[in-house]
């Protein structure tokens, strides 16, 4: 086989590999915009989701005060839990409690769901941890920055979409507001979004705590349960 006609396959091979690639290209470049156009209907819809809960909850207190009842909101589903102490002193029962929570270090904070199971829990430990309702705003602030995600065992950051979509994209979650959603209003797959997202890595809180750490919240102090004043906290601590 001649030389001219060796370098003609090689030139015909290599023009056969660049439209194989552009084509790849182009294809991954349409269903990027696809699914980038997906991912900004479902904030929409989450966001008019969101504005009616909220839009809900205003018209059932107006709509008790006109007719002279008081409105009982419901229950909440969603805490959130920081452990506020060290390790000295800590008793084997709440070392692992504290262990099934994931709040292995000071500082660290992760969202649970209420339930009787978990209520007892978190009793058990309350001189140890600040928990409470995180707002939506609060839920947000932690996910996008100090969210991290595990993927194969590593601490990897929600830097992109393709992150969530490697841990969560056979549940159908293949994007942050997603992982907002699912855990804001406590979803159907919250336990795995809950678990994906690595335990939120606090900074010592601006300005102290509220008081003395081995105090209750109720006491003036720092730990146990704090409602809605968590929110509060968590400001402080991001």
């Amino acid at each position: 086989m001649s030389a001219p006609e060796l370098k003609q396959k090689k030139i015909a091979r290599d023009q056969a590999i660049a439209k194989a690639e552009a084509d790849a290209a182009a294809k991954a470049a349409t269903a990027a915009t696809e699914h980038t156009k997906a991912i900004v209907e479902k904030a929409k819809q989450y966001e008019a989701e969101y504005a009616k809960l909220s839009q809900d909850a205003i018209d059932n207190r107006r709509e008790a005060k006109a007719n002279n009842q008081i409105f009982v909101a419901p229950e909440e589903k969603l805490v959130f839990v920081v452990r506020v102490r060290g390790i000295i002193g800590v008793s084997p029962k709440v070392k692992k409690i504290l262990q099934l929570l994931r709040l292995r270090q000071i500082h660290n904070g992760v969202f649970v769901r209420v339930n009787g199971a978990t209520i007892k829990m978190l009793r058990l430990v309350e001189p140890f941890i600040a928990y409470g309702y995180p707002t939506l705003k609060s839920v947000r602030d932690l996910v996008y920055k100090r969210g991290f995600g595990k993927v194969n065992g590593q601490r990897v950051p929600l830097s992109s979409n393709e992150v969530i979509q490697a841990g969560l994209g056979h549940l159908g979650i293949d994007c942050i507001e997603d992982v907002v959603h699912e855990i804001f209003t406590v979803g159907p797959h919250f336990k795995e979004v809950a678990n994906f997202l690595w335990p939120v890595k606090l900074s010592s809180p601006k300005g102290g705590f509220r008081g003395k750490k081995l105090n209750h919240f109720n006491e003036g102090g720092a730990c146990g349960q704090q409602g809605p004043h968590i929110n509060a906290l968590i400001k402080k601590m991001l």
